[in-house]
């Protein structure tokens, strides 16, 4: 018999508007004693279902849910979400074999994340279900997918916050570096030595949006990663681009990738504090057509948020100091805490405090392999903004 959950009453709204986690707190009372993991049946306090999820006494999300009715076969729901999953990325990227194939719950597959890298596959998964049944999900994509490399890729913090274990895994074959294609620019993913999953599936879009920009121009990709926004500047007929980014190691991998996409335009590499590169082109009176910042999270978390608006105000007021007249400011901010509107009024100050006048030329978000639930606000988290520069 499945362990079934009551909630107090009235908290069964939120889960009737299309959210998908059910906290601590709006627990009445739980049947069967279900351990960490297990399926359980999620019931108002009328008794009607809301569903079924997975359940995890020690987090403060206690069930995620995976369905809206009664699940009969696990396996063959997984199958079905995973298939969903790819025919979606595969309606915009037909040609493309790498992407962000499941985006945790906004694929309905909560607390699971699957980058595909050709034939490999990173996971990163942040619930005790998925951990739990993560042998199906091995299955599924070794028998559906072709998979030959499966292996994790975790972030501690968020694997404490359930419980689980900080080690990876390897489930098949082994983790391996890999070329990849997004249509345009080629990369190699050291799974050692990259970040997150080794490589940033989410602005893949918007590396196409700075094509258009980058003609004949001077470009700073900063906070640079594996180089995928200087790149397509590049590709695009950019004049001269530097990569700056505070890894020595995320250098080397730029210029690997320059090497392997045959870059003709004159470059320059900077291992440096970003603040600190900033600052010393301001002292230097060096400016660029094109400057574009793609920093890490700042806010991790809600209680580091005032320090965070703070550091991006910085960040983007020495960057627009950087502009040339005329030119032009891509920025991002991948932190959820901070919202859209929030991060706007951010930039807004930072271009006032240079002396600078902007005309807002896009906002958007994630590329299409991170489809976001309106129901779910925690699915959006990536700001992404172009901006033309004018002095006062």
């Amino acid at each position: 018999m499945t362990p079934a959950i009551h909630l107090k009453k009235n908290e069964e709204r939120r889960i009737k508007s299309g959210h998908l986690w059910i906290f601590s707190n709006e627990i009445q009372n739980i049947e069967e004693a279900p351990k960490n993991g297990d399926l359980v049946e999620i019931y108002d306090s009328k008794n009607e279902l809301l569903g079924c999820g997975f359940y995890n006494k020690n987090s403060l999300i206690s069930v995620r849910i995976l369905s809206r009715n009664k699940i009969d076969d696990l396996y063959e729901l997984l199958k079905k979400r995973l298939d969903d999953a790819y025919q979606l990325r595969k309606t915009f990227y037909p040609e493309i074999e790498s992407f962000r194939l499941v985006f945790s719950e906004s694929d309905y597959l909560p607390g699971l994340i699957i980058d595909k890298y050709n034939d490999t596959f990173v996971l990163q998964v942040y619930s005790f279900g998925m951990q739990t049944h993560i042998n199906k999900i091995v299955k599924i994509l070794k028998e559906e997918y072709s998979a030959e490399n499966i292996f994790t890729k975790n972030e501690s913090y968020f694997r404490k916050l359930e419980g689980l274990s900080e080690d990876d895994e390897i489930y098949l074959g082994k983790a391996e570096s890999v070329i990849v294609d997004d249509g345009s620019i080629k990369y190699k993913i050291d799974f050692e030595k990259g970040h997150k999953t080794g490589f940033y599936f989410d602005q893949s879009d918007n590396r196409f949006f700075i094509e258009q920009i980058c003609n004949g121009s001077k470009v700073a990709d900063l906070f640079c990663n594996s180089g995928g926004f200087g790149l397509h500047a590049a590709k695009a007929g950019a004049s001269f681009v530097a990569f700056a980014d505070s890894s020595a190691s995320e250098i080397e991998n730029v210029k690997t990738n320059i090497l392997l996409n045959e870059i003709k335009c004159p470059v320059e590499f900077e291992v440096k504090d970003i603040f600190d590169f900033l600052g010393q082109c301001i002292s230097e009176k060096k400016k660029y057509d094109v400057v574009m910042l793609d920093p890490p999270a700042f806010a991790k978390n809600k209680k580091s948020l005032p320090k965070a608006k703070k550091g991006y105000e910085k960040l983007n007021r020495l960057a627009f100091q950087t502009v040339k007249d005329g030119g032009y400011l891509v920025t991002s901010s991948c932190s959820h805490h901070l919202a859209k509107d929030e991060f706007l009024k951010i930039i807004n100050n930072a271009a006032t405090r240079a002396g600078k006048k902007i005309q807002l030329l896009t906002f958007s978000g994630a590329s299409k392999d991170h489809p976001q639930l309106s129901s779910m606000p925690e699915t959006e988290y990536l700001k992404f903004l172009a901006f033309r520069v004018h002095s006062l």
